[in-house]
């Protein structure tokens, strides 16, 4: 569903022009004051080894702003129209650069604060580094939203159970893992979903994973809403 951040930033900008003030920033970030924040589309920075990106890339999107009291602790203001299509997905990113059979432990542990309404969901992005296979972690939805491709059926690993989808968007295969009921908080096994799609299904071979990342994909969240990831770790050896 989420392109790579590169094909994102890359692709033409459909989304009208932000008639946003630093205030609307300020005012959507917790009382205390956070170390960062920006409304811009692509607004990005780096921070305690994880990079943050606003990343407004969707087609019709409304208003977004991204603050972070650090690389782990962030969260997002968006007001996107009550219209189909994904219109952003606000992340923070860990780079991995290392094969599958390399690595040793590949974890994430996550808490959030989302909304009850609107339509989005809340997931994990990771990419090898040619961006040729895409693993998407769902962790909890809202509203009309579904993942690429036909159904898989159901599997346990990494600690939660999900429900898989298979297809492409046209420019890479997307392997969708949907929990079977949402979560706010808790920890994913990444590596054994990797192994279970290297080595059970044949997906892919040993490829080398690059980003692993973790945000909000929101399709619609009219009249302004909030989400938090309180805390956010990636972990890896």
């Amino acid at each position: 569903m989420a392109k790579s951040t590169l094909r994102k930033i890359t692709m033409a900008v459909l989304a009208p022009a932000m008639a946003i003030g630093a205030t609307v920033g300020l005012a959507s970030a917790p009382a205390s004051a956070a170390v960062w924040s920006t409304c811009d589309q692509y607004g990005n920075t780096s921070l305690n080894g994880y990079t943050l990106y606003n990343n407004i890339w969707g087609s019709g999107a409304g208003s977004q702003c991204i603050w972070a009291n650090s690389g782990t602790n962030w969260g997002v203001w968006a007001n996107h129209p009550n219209t189909g299509g994904i219109k952003s997905y606000p992340n923070s990113k860990k780079v991995i650069n290392k094969s599958i059979t390399s690595l040793g432990s590949l974890s994430s542990s996550y808490n959030v604060s989302v909304p009850s309404s609107g339509a989005y969901n809340t997931s994990y992005d990771i990419w090898d580094t040619d961006y040729d296979y895409e693993i998407m972690l769902w962790v909890n939805k809202t509203g009309a939203v579904g993942p690429l491709g036909s159904s898989q059926g159901n599997v346990t690993l990494g600690g939660h159970t999900w429900t898989v989808y298979k297809g492409t968007n046209g420019a890479n295969e997307v392997f969708s893992f949907v929990r079977t009921s949402n979560s706010s908080s808790g920890t994913v096994n990444i590596l054994p979903i990797l192994k279970w799609i290297k080595d059970t299904k044949g997906w892919f071979g040993n490829e080398t994973i690059g980003d692993v990342q973790f945000g909000f994909e929101i399709t619609s969240s009219s009249g302004g809403l909030d989400f938090a990831a309180n805390n956010l770790t990636v972990s890896s050896s």
